[in-house]
């Protein structure tokens, strides 16, 4: 391998770690929420209550959560991760549709977050934007 294969092959494109920050973004708020969900669910009584749902119900989605995050952060499981995380805030956004909270911040915050998730995959794993070609 020649010297400037080496230095090329070193170098990290831009859209590479806009992809990682992307990415790592989505997995802070995933954890950040699936955290609170475990350790502190009185933090969010009353946006439970507010959506129809038990508080017992913290115990089952937190961990879930977790796991979607810890699938997306790891690169083999990356494109399963951002399934299930597409899934997961699908399910969020779902749920304050019921409601009738149509365009609600935590709404449009599920929204991005999802954007965020496959935006993120698309600049950092290769394989992926060869299966959702955005641009010809």
């Amino acid at each position: 391998m020649k010297l400037k294969q080496v230095f090329k092959a070193m170098t990290l494109h831009p859209a590479l770690w806009a992809g990682r920050i992307m990415s790592g973004f989505v997995v802070i708020a995933l954890a950040a929420d699936g955290t609170i969900q475990l350790f502190a669910p009185a933090q969010i009584a009353n946006m439970l209550q507010e959506t129809g749902f038990t508080m017992d119900i913290t115990h089952a989605v937190g961990p879930i959560t977790l796991a979607c995050a810890f699938l997306y952060a790891v690169p083999a499981t990356a494109v399963l991760g951002a399934i299930f995380v597409t899934g997961f805030l699908g399910g969020a956004i779902c749920a304050h549709i019921r409601i009738g909270e149509l365009g609600s911040p935590p709404e449009i915050i599920s929204l991005l977050l999802g954007a965020l998730t496959w935006g993120g995959l698309c600049l950092r794993v290769p394989q992926v934007r060869t299966l959702l070609p955005l641009i010809h």
